[in-house]
Order: structure tokens, then sequence, then C-alpha cells
């Protein structure tokens, strides 16, 4: 008799439903198979026949550090289009890529850690670029298009499993693992997670990844929001996947646990269900979660939980369902439909700033293109390898021709003079390929190595001709002269080995320090290992430290003299020898050109990236100076700004300004073409672009209500405004009507293209509450629509916005409100372009007094404040308020309801010792905090406060380092 097969598992029957299938595999698994799964890396389990699974792959806008991929604008450029539907093909690009990386290279996951929707609330944030935009509803309709093109079309499977970046509030580099942002509730739901629950709710995201920040003093990685919003927001299972190194984070550099168990616990149990810590090697997190489990700070079930989450995004990516996965055979790689998004995307991404008719360019135009970006095809962090490239100057040379463009690069030409008189030279490097950083692709692209198949630097009697360019506050790359970068690899010698600045620690970039107060001699100092650079016998390197002087503790005066083992090693005093200054060039190509292009912008691995923030709005000084000797040379000067995040600059001195993201392979092509007119520009600004560093808030001022933060509450002229973006073609708006039908705002008017070349325009519309009893925005998007339309081509818009819109959080609620009263309803072509307004008139819920007897008041619900941040109440919920840097913070706390009077007033209190001081109705008291022995050990404090009955508002300032969480009355 011949036996019979084995039957099919549950878990392999694509019949049943997924949960049921997830039940029955999970239910297969050991203990210990499950604890594996709880890393980014979790393995095979070869006797069921799953598969090892990877989260994370990074595909921003491309797949990103896996070899060559078609490359698209950054995503603030795809921001800039205003344009959903693009973003979504863009999306749905990327993922058939994806999926054909996948079939050759089995390290390309599926789960893809793509789209970022962080608000760009502050324009100095090093990940500007990673973003959308300052506003939550144009983020999320773009991050919604974006996840809706990489999750693809089929009811049943997804392409690729998107993860949203990153929760919560995160918007500084600057101590990003340790700092924290108070986040008041009204801007937590009327901001921070607008973008995010918008995002979900539309179906097409599969988890989210927490930030290393803390929000309101609690790590997000252990965040009761993932619980308490997130996961309400959709029937779907989320799969929460930690930032790499994070979880290892809450004990180490932010101190919130004791023990890594203990951190590991609580991070599963608020919700994280894959750890992406220690690389490739799930062990130690595998350890820790053993341990957890066997202290009692976990169940299984808690592992159940989270493993259960993994396995239905497994399941929805058809990985059990081979033969029925309609993407398995989709995938589509460096296709000319791609080729062609990739160039749309570029020109839509362009936005106009300025123009008093010099542009588009006539066809015979003699143009100058000038700066250090005109020949330049910039990657980012998150960008994959170029298979195409198209920098602005090949974009005109092929739109114009090249006999008539000048270039001048203005680059600083110089030769670096030792001490000896010899010059620092690059030698004949052997035949070898010249391979792009990252070509092959990298898990990791942080742990690439600097090239040592090429000899370092030596020195010799005439020496090597640098190109220097100082892209701000004194950094500095050279570049030889067969386009290579001076770096540093981890052997320490200086060659001419790279063919950009990169990596996840830039060993392109140096700072001339000056010897002497009036001296001409320099170090140069290494920036990636902080070492000046000294020549030696048998090559130039960075000095070595000795044990008596620290890294951290080398400074100019003290690096001058080290090394190691008993070999000297002394740090080269160069003069800088200049051959030509960039402006001199500049000026020569400038002086007989009809028009002067000068592109400027930045690196977008130096000064302001991941890791960095940024200093100033300012343009590099070297850029300036550029900027100046074109437009004296040459008043017909237009700045084109190909960068990461906006600039303060002076737009009335130019011809032009342009501004774009670095828009990805075709970048130069759609540059080119906008110039010429080809294509008319329509895209919008998705930022507001303040004029100078004094309009900004502080970095770490997440309060955009009460630091009157972004076009909706900034009260100050900028530089251009958020939505601002010109055309060649003149519209017009006409015939606004407006009705309040079936729940929602019905806006209609008519727009018409006044001028003969087929354009886009962004039709915006805005809201304004007229008579607010709280302070609201001065101006909010409500909805907008990117419109083609032909020379003399009307067209009836119409915009249906429900009125849940118009609400915001009532703190004394503590749910949404829409307020009855007037509102403005403002049709333009930016946020400050107003071409049509009306007034509305819309029903609501009366405000109705805070019961302070029932329920007192949670001391994070204030109205307004002074000085006040916000704290955690327990390492696992709630809110408390504290004065910031132990100070002195008052709370504004509007219409407290105290019924037929109080006597007694109650304070819960934790912390440092210090004084509350309370008034309403005119009474008035005092309370000295006595102090606890931590922060999260809260006392009651009594005291009494006669206050009459009636409402009154009820003012309270703290002094000291205590936290307030509840304050209660009694009669």
């Amino acid at each position: 008799m011949t036996a019979s097969p084995p039957p099919t598992p549950p878990f392999r029957d694509p019949r049943l439903p997924f949960a049921k299938r997830v039940d029955d595999l999970l239910s297969r698994l050991t203990r210990d198979e499950k604890v594996s799964f709880l890393h980014q890396f979790a393995p095979a389990v070869e006797r069921l026949g799953v598969a090892a699974f990877r989260t994370g792959q990074e595909a921003l806008h491309g797949v990103a550090w896996m070899g060559p991929a078609t490359v698209f604008p950054q995503a603030v450029g795809l921001g800039a289009t205003w344009n959903p539907e693009l973003v979504r093909r863009v999306g749905e690009a990327v993922s058939r890529e994806v999926r054909a990386m996948r079939a050759r290279d089995e390290r390309v996951g599926l789960n893809v850690w793509s789209p970022t929707v962080n608000l760009l609330r502050h324009p100095l944030w090093g990940r500007n670029e990673e973003g959308y935009s300052e506003d939550p509803l144009l983020t999320s309709a773009i991050a919604t298009a974006y996840t809706r093109g990489l999750r693809g079309d089929h009811p049943v499977y997804w392409r690729t499993a998107p993860v949203l970046k990153h929760w919560l509030a995160h918007n500084n580099e600057t101590g990003r693992d340790v700092t924290s942002s108070s986040v008041r509730p009204r801007v937590l739901h009327e901001y921070d997670l607008r973008a995010f629950r918008a995002t979900v709710e539309a179906g097409a995201v599969a988890g989210v990844m927490p930030a290393y920040n803390l929000v309101n003093g609690r790590p997000n990685h252990v965040s009761p929001h993932l619980r308490e919003h997130l996961r309400t927001w959709t029937d779907q299972e989320l799969l929460v996947c930690s930032d790499a190194g994070a979880p290892s984070n809450l004990v180490d550099s932010e101190h919130y646990f004791d023990t890594h168990e203990e951190a590991t616990a609580a991070a599963l149990v608020a919700g994280v269900d894959s750890f992406t810590d220690h690389g490739t090697d799930g062990s130690p997190i595998a350890a820790r979660v053993r341990g957890a489990l066997e202290r009692g700070l976990l169940s299984e079930a808690d592992v159940d939980t989270a493993v259960r989450r993994q396995l239905s995004v497994r399941f929805r990516l058809g990985e059990f369902d081979p033969d029925d996965d309609p993407h398995a055979h989709s995938g589509a790689f460096d296709t000319p439909e791609h080729r062609e998004l990739a160039r749309v995307a570029a020109e839509q991404a362009v936005v106009l700033l300025r123009n008093d008719g010099v542009l588009p360019l006539a066809p015979d135009t003699r143009l100058a293109v000038v700066g250090l970006l005109a020949d330049e095809c910039k990657l980012d962090w998150y960008s994959g390898t170029l298979i195409h490239r198209s920098t602005p100057l090949e974009g005109l040379y092929e739109r114009f021709g090249a006999e008539r463009v000048r270039f001048a690069e203005g680059v600083d030409r110089v030769r670096l003079r030792t001490s000896a008189g010899t010059f620092l030279h690059v030698p004949p490097a052997p035949e070898a390929p010249d391979p792009a950083r990252g070509a092959q692709g990298a898990l990791d692209p942080a742990l690439l190595a600097g090239r040592t198949d090429l000899p370092p630097l030596t020195t010799d009697a005439v020496g090597t001709e640098f190109a220097l360019v100082d892209w701000g506050d004194g950094v500095l790359t050279l570049r030889a002269p067969d386009g290579r970068y001076l770096s540093v690899a981890e052997d320490g010698y200086v060659r001419a080995s790279a063919d950009q600045p990169g990596g996840w620690v830039v060993q392109e970039t140096f700072r001339l320090e000056r010897r002497g107060e009036h001296g001409t001699g320099h170090l140069l100092r290494h920036l990636g290992t902080g070492r000046p650079v000294s020549v030696a016998a048998d090559g130039v390197k960075v000095a070595a430290r000795t044990p008596e002087t620290p890294e951290s503790a080398e400074t100019p005066d003290t690096a001058g003299t080290a090394g190691t083992a008993g070999t000297a090693e002394t740090a080269e005093v160069f003069e800088v020898v200049v051959a030509e200054h960039g402006t001199d060039a500049v000026r020569r190509a400038a002086a007989d050109a009809d028009v002067v292009l000068v592109v400027a912008g930045n690196d977008p691995h130096i000064r302001g990236r991941e890791t960095e923030d940024r200093t100033t709005l300012r343009l590099p000084a070297h850029q300036e100076r550029l900027l100046e000797a074109a437009r004296a040379a040459n008043p017909r000067t237009v700045l084109v700004l190909v960068s990461a995040y906006p600039y303060a600059f002076a737009p009335g001195r130019l011809a032009a300004a342009l501004w774009t993201a670095h828009g990805g392979q075709a970048a130069g092509t759609a540059l080119a073409r906008v110039l010429a007119g080809d294509v008319a520009p329509a895209g919008r600004l998705p930022q507001t672009w303040y004029a100078d560093d004094a309009d900004l808030p502080d970095l770490l001022d997440y309060d955009v209500i009460g630091g009157r933060q972004t076009y909706r509450y900034f009260e100050g002229t900028p530089l251009f405004p958020f939505g601002h973006g010109l055309s060649y073609v003149p519209f017009g708006y006409a015939d606004l009507v407006t009705a309040v039908a079936d729940g929602a705002l019905h806006v209609f008017f008519t727009l018409t293209n006044a001028g003969d070349t087929t354009a886009d325009e962004v039709a915006q519309l805005y809201t304004r509450a007229v008579e607010p009893s709280v302070p609201r925005p001065r101006r909010e998007l409500l909805a907008h629509r990117r419109v083609t339309l032909a020379p003399g081509e009307t067209r009836r818009l119409e915009f249906a916005v429900p009125l849940r819109a118009f609400a915001f959080w009532d703190v004394a609620r503590g749910d949404w409100r829409l307020e009855p009263g007037r509102y403005d309803v403002l049709v333009g072509a930016s946020s400050e372009d107003v071409r049509l307004r009306a007034t509305v008139t819309l029903d609501g819920e009366p405000a109705a007094p805070r019961p302070v007897l029932r329920r007192g008041l949670s001391a994070a619900d204030f109205d307004e404040h002074g000085g006040a941040a916000l704290v955690d109440r327990t390492k696992a919920a709630g809110d408390a308020v504290t004065p910031a840097s132990g100070g002195t913070a008052e709370l504004l706390y509007r219409a407290c309801d105290f019924g037929t009077g109080v006597r007694t007033v109650r304070l819960e209190l934790a912390g440092g010792a210090g004084t509350v001081e309370l008034s309403a109705g005119g009474a008035r008291a005092t309370v000295e905090s006595p102090g606890t022995p931590g922060p999260y050990d809260y006392t009651t404090v009594e005291a009494p406060l006669p206050v009459a009955g009636g409402t009154h508002d009820l003012r309270v300032t703290l002094r000291g380092p205590m936290r307030l969480a509840h304050v209660g009355f009694s009669g």
C-alpha cells in the first residue's frame, strides 16, 4: 500500500481567511520560535517550511540601498507637486521595482519602510527632505497616495507592505534619542496625529515605526498612543517596527528603564512588534524577551500578539500562497514608463518663486550656467544608485545646445603647501573599477567601508590642484582633477577615492583651522574622525590619538603632536595657495551671457541630514559670494535652488528664482524643460519659506499653536508663503458658490486658463474661523486640486469638505467640537494669494464650562500656558505638567464651573519641592509642594481655596521642579 500524503495544514490553505491561517501557524510555533520572530531578521522555521523574513526595505523615493534603481525626486519634492495621483503612480512604480529586485536578490524586502509622514514643522530639521509638507492635510493626501501605490490595488494581496515613519512629533536630529517633544493635547490631535490618522484610515498602511525621541517625557517606543489611537483607526493588524537601535536606547542613552528586560517588555506591551537592534543578530533581543518572560514582565500571550501582527502582514504579501499571489510576477525594473514618470515627477516638482519676465528662456538665449550644483545630480541617504543621470548643465546642453551654454562651477581652485614647502599630491591610480558608493547594495549602508585599493596622497614639488567647496560653517570638500573626493578609509590614510560625499559618517569633509592669530597656516582637520591631517613617509594620513589626548579633547592647540605605539605623527600645518577664486570664474562666464543661471543649494550628506540639523536658513557664504558675483556682472541673473529644504535670500535683486528638491535621475532634463517653457511650472511650496532666522521658533518648541508656527499660525511676513508657486500662464478664478448639505460644505468655482499654453494650476481651498473662542489657524488648508487646462479652457471645480474638518480639539471636553459661527472660505493660488472669498455660518456645539467639581482638571488640559513642559505622569500612560528647565510655569484653564462654590483644592504632585499658586474668582491660594522621592511618587496636597459659585477662569503658577498631574476641588 502507498502511504497517503500528509494533509495540508490549515495555514497553507488559501481558501481559509487569513485570521484562521495565522492562528493555525501561530499554534504550531514553539515559544522559542515565536520569540525569534520578534527581531527584524526573523529566521526560517524549516520544519514548517516557513522562510526567513526581514522587516524593513527603505523606499522613500525609489528602492534604496540595494543597488541601481529608478531614483525619483526627494519626498519633499513629491510633496511640492501637490499631485496625489502622480505620487500614487510613483509608489506603484517603486513597488514594482521592489518585486523585480527581490526576484533576483532575496535581500530585498517587501515590508517597505516608507513614507515619512513627519510634518515639516521646522525648516532647519536635518531630515526635511524626507517629509512631504508642514500641513497635515497635504501630508496625508500625498502619503495616502504613495502607500496606495506601494500596496497595489488587489483586494486581498499586497505588492508591498508600507510602514509609516516616524511616530511621533519628531523634527530634530540634535539629541534626537534623548530630547522630549512637549506636545499639548490640541497640538497632538490637531497637528501631529492627523497626518498619521488619515493615512492609516485610508487602508493601505501595514504599520508604523516609532521615532527615536520622547514625547512628553516618554520614549515613543513605549508610547500609549500606539494603543489608544493608532490601533483604533483600522480593523487591520498593524505591524509596529522599532527604529534601528531604539530598543537599546531605552536603557543605554535614555536611561528610562534599569534593565533591557524591563525595556523590551514595556515596548512589546505598548505595541512594538518587531525589534530592529544589533544588526542581523537576533540573539540579544531573544535573550531579553526570554528574560522578561522568566521575570513575569511578559506573558506568552504578549509574544503571540506581536507575532500574529507580523504573520498577518506576511500572509497579505502572498508569502504562503505563491501560486495565488497576483504580484509574484508583476515586477518591472527601469522600464521606459518608469523613466518617463521620473521625468514628469521632476517637472511637476519645480516651483517658480519669482519671475520678472526673463522666463521662459527664448530658444536663442546665450546662457551662463554657474554654481556648485550646476553639474551635479545629488543623491541622499535614502536613494538608490543611479542608473541614469541628468544634471542641470547636461539638461541645458541638450535643450539649448552646448555652443550656447557657458559653464563655471565656482569652486575655489587651491593647492595645499606643507611646512616643508612641498604640496599635497594625488598619485596616479592603477586601472581599477570605480563603482559608485553602494552600487552592490547593502542591508546596512552605514557599514560600507571606504576604498583602500587606491594609493594615499603624497607630497611633491608641484602638487595637485584641488576644487575646494565650503558648504557652510567652514565644512569643506576637496576634489581631485579626476572628480574623486578626498576621503579617509578605516586605515586612516587620505585618498582621492570617493565619487561623492556620503556614508553614515561622512569621510569626505574637512575644516581648515587657522594656526595663530595672524598666521597663514592652517590645520586640515578631517571631520569624520575629528583628527588633523599629517604627512608621513608612507603617505598622507590623519594623525593618531595618544592615550593622553582623547579624541573628544582634541583642539587646534592640542592636536599638533599625536602618536601611538611610539610613532610620532605631527599634524601638518598647511598654507592654502589659491590658483583661482570661484567668483572670478563666475564673473567671466556671466559677463557676456544673455541670462545667468546660478544653480545653488545643498549636498544632502553635508550640514543638514539625518543626525545633523541645520543652523541657519542662509545660503552658505561661498554660494552667496557666487550669487553676488553673477548678479554684479549681469542683472539678468536667475537663481535656481536645488535643495532639500528652504533658504532665505533676497529675491528682489534677482530676475527670477526657482526651487526644486533634488529631483532624482531626470532632474536636469526636467529643469531645462521648465526653464525653456516646454512645461509651465506648477509646483507649489509644501512649507513656509521664512525670511530670516529670527522668524523661527526654537528647534525643540513643538507647540505650533503657542509658538505661532507654520503658515497656520505664523503672523509675520514670510519670504514665500505656503502653497506659493508662479506660472508662465495667468489663471482666472470666478463664480464662487458655497452650500452646506449632507454634513459637508460644498464649494464651487470656475478656473480658466487665460494664457496661450496648456498648463497646470493648483487650486487651493482654505478656511479661517472669524470669531473663535480659542486660538485657531489664521489659514487652514481644506482641499486642493492640480488641474491641467488648455488655452482658454474653463472648468468648474467642486470641493465637498466634511463639516468635521472645521472642528478643533476642545480640551474642556477631551474631544472634537465644531464651534458654531462664521467661517471664511478662501479660494486661491496659495495661502496668501486669495482670489475668491465668502463667509459661511455653520451650526455646531456651543462651548460648555469645565465640570471641575465632578471631574477636576487634568493638568495637561490647559487652554494657554507660559514656560510649561509636558512630562510623563507614569511610565505607562498619562501626562503631567512641570516648569521648563525647573523655572516657572503659568497655566490658564478657562470657564471652570465651580457649581455653588468650593472651599478646598487638591493637587496631585510629584518630584521636587516648590510652590503652587492658584487663583479663581478672586480667591487665591499658595500651596507648598513638599517634594517626593521620585518623579512618579505622587502625593495629594490640600489647601483652602474659597471660590464662589459660578464659572471662573483658573490660573495656576508652578515654581520649582515639581510635576502637577491633577487638580481637584471640593465644597
